[in-house]
């Protein structure tokens, strides 16, 4: 079972940046889908990111387009989520997951929750001043 941890979390104030880590330690990312989602209180899980193992397959929630930007790193085996222009509809939980994809798909990749099987505990984001 892939083992998923966040880390990067905090509070910042608005127009700040954090950039978010999601780390695996048994098994390689690079046959994962990963995305990463939200979720603030009140409200549903919400995908922000993907990325697909095919180079070049991510996707962007439009209220962060510009903003967030996903990559992985081989050699440490996590995928990052680097958060600029921070506002305070970006405050929630957010958590990594990933889906096993041991070939690249043609299709972009997706943010639909169900389809992921391997969740991270999550960490909070707080916007705020």
């Amino acid at each position: 079972q892939l083992q998923l941890v966040e880390s990067g979390g905090g509070l910042v104030q608005p127009g700040g940046s954090l950039r978010l880590s999601c780390a695996a330690s048994e098994f390689s990312l690079a046959f994962y889908a990963i995305g990463w989602f939200r979720q603030a209180p009140g409200r549903e899980r919400e995908g922000v990111s993907c990325s697909g193992t095919r180079p070049g397959s991510t996707d962007y929630l439009d209220s962060v387009k510009g903003r967030f930007t996903i990559s992985r790193d081989s050699v440490l085996n996590a995928v990052y989520l680097q958060m600029n222009n921070l506002k305070p509809e970006d405050t929630g939980v957010y958590y990594c997951a990933a889906v096993y994809e041991p070939r690249p798909v043609q299709d972009l990749c997706g943010m639909t929750p169900t389809d992921f099987t391997s969740w991270g505990q999550g960490t909070q984001v707080t916007v705020s001043s």
